[in-house]
């Protein structure tokens, strides 16, 4: 047998020996990217299945049903409305601050849900202080927030005879925020412009005219900032019933749900906040450079129509480090603003 036809069959031996190998990779790739999807659609699920009482719950892929899960009552540190006139007006906008995208609807939002669906360069990222507002808030390595917020320019009937008075509802996840080690899902409950008199029961006072108080908070672990691209984090309401905020991760869903007779939000909400900014205390979240963060907003609304992306108008003191990209509206089943940030 010649040379050349010995190293022919000896390749061609070679090659098929190699091909279950090479079909078996492809095989648990393709697995793999199915599970991945299949994970995706159960975290879409669970931030639209209602919890079925106030209270904690906890959800695990592949189930959907809620199974009860302890609650915590928190100490709340205040998470403040923008101080615009404090900063100086000719530096960089960063996000935050007032300084955001909002997503802006005719008709009353029932539900929003906030993802990060591009995450790119983030290496590290840390908490720092702010000086105009006393350099406060839980400060260091992964220390940030999630909110889903809405807007402070609304009224309801709990601000009784009140003039000036609005309510402000934010939907938070916030690692180490009582525990060092474990995060909190919880929503803070604002009444802007209380004035001098003493807040109603259960509300504490931020010295300035407005009173704040937490609702019972569900237990999370911390996630490090270099995984925003795998977390979720979904505000509900309704009227006469109950307001949720569930936070996923991976494969795992946690919630808390409270009375929205507490602010009344699902009759006047319109307007919404997503971003990840500093943890309380009106604090930065300092990324990397070179981190790239697109953010979406989805609501729920009874519209199909497009909504409006409205800059410089969010309702957080707290802000980042990323400057704002161009942002774009989508309408549809669940219509949403989607941009990106970036340093």
């Amino acid at each position: 047998m010649r040379a050349q036809t010995k190293i022919a069959l000896l390749a061609g031996l070679i090659a098929a020996a190699c091909l279950p190998a090479v079909v078996s990779a492809q095989t648990a790739n393709r697995i793999g990217s199915l599970e991945e999807q299949a994970q995706a659609s159960w975290r879409e699920s669970m931030a639209h299945i209602a919890t079925p009482s106030e209270g904690c719950f906890q959800a695990t892929y592949p189930s959907v049903i809620w199974h009860q899960a302890a609650c915590h009552a928190l100490q709340p540190r205040v998470a403040p409305v923008p101080r615009f006139k404090l900063f100086n007006s000719g530096a960089a906008q960063t996000a935050g601050n007032g300084n955001d995208y909002t997503i802006q609807t005719s008709s009353l939002i029932t539900q929003a849900v906030g993802s990060f669906p591009s995450v790119t360069g983030v290496t590290s990222e840390k908490g720092v202080g702010v000086a105009a507002y006393g350099g406060g808030g839980i400060l260091g390595a992964n220390e940030y927030s999630l909110q889903i917020n809405s807007s402070f320019d609304d009224t309801t009937s709990v601000c009784k005879s009140h003039s000036g008075c609005t309510v402000w509802q934010q939907f938070v996840y916030a690692p180490d925020y009582e525990v060092q080690g474990s995060a909190a899902v919880f929503m803070q409950y604002w009444l802007i412009g209380w004035g001098s008199s003493r807040c109603p029961s259960g509300f504490g006072s931020d010295g300035e005219g407005d009173c704040y108080k937490n609702s019972a908070a569900a237990s999370a672990p911390d996630v490090p900032a270099t995984q925003l691209g795998n977390v979720k984090l979904t505000g509900t309401v309704t009227a006469g019933g109950n307001d949720t905020v569930v936070f996923t991760n991976g494969t795992t869903a946690y919630s808390s749900s409270g009375k929205d007779s507490v602010l009344l939000l699902a009759s006047v909400w319109k307007v919404g906040e997503f971003n990840v900014v500093g943890n309380a205390g009106g604090s930065e979240a300092q990324f990397n450079s070179g981190s790239s963060i697109t953010v979406k907003l989805a609501v729920t609304d009874g519209s199909t129509a497009v909504p409006s992306c409205v800059a410089n108008s969010g309702s957080t003191g707290e802000s980042n480090n990323l400057n704002l990209g161009s942002c774009t509206a989508s309408g549809g089943s669940t219509p949403s603003i989607q941009f990106t940030e970036s340093n």
